[in-house]
């Protein structure tokens, strides 16, 4: 049983590793750099970074990655317009004030 477990847990950590890219390039990226170019890359509608953005990480730490630069840009723009996080996600989504 604890052989499944520490197997478990093995995967769960090396999920949030980076990973070499496959490009030839022997640099690897974290996690956070790897959100960060798929978002803007998103914005820009740039399939080419978007691409290969997805191949820095694994799919659950980019996940990880662009929630957590989601939080961050959410409570940044929060405190620029003195508005409550809740206000502002809301207000980026085009949803009405709750």
């Amino acid at each position: 049983m604890w052989e499944r477990v520490r197997k478990a847990c093995a995967r769960f950590v090396g999920a949030f590793r980076a990973e070499p890219d496959t490009g030839g390039d022997r640099r690897t990226h974290n996690l956070f750099e790897a959100a960060a170019v798929y978002v803007s890359a998103c914005a820009e509608d740039d399939q080419d970074q978007i691409d290969e953005a997805t191949g820095w990480v694994s799919p659950e730490a980019l996940s990880f990655g662009v929630s957590e630069l989601a939080c961050r840009a959410v409570i940044a723009l929060a405190r620029e317009r003195d508005e409550s996080p809740q206000t502002v996600a809301r207000s980026l989504l085009g949803l009405p004030a709750a």
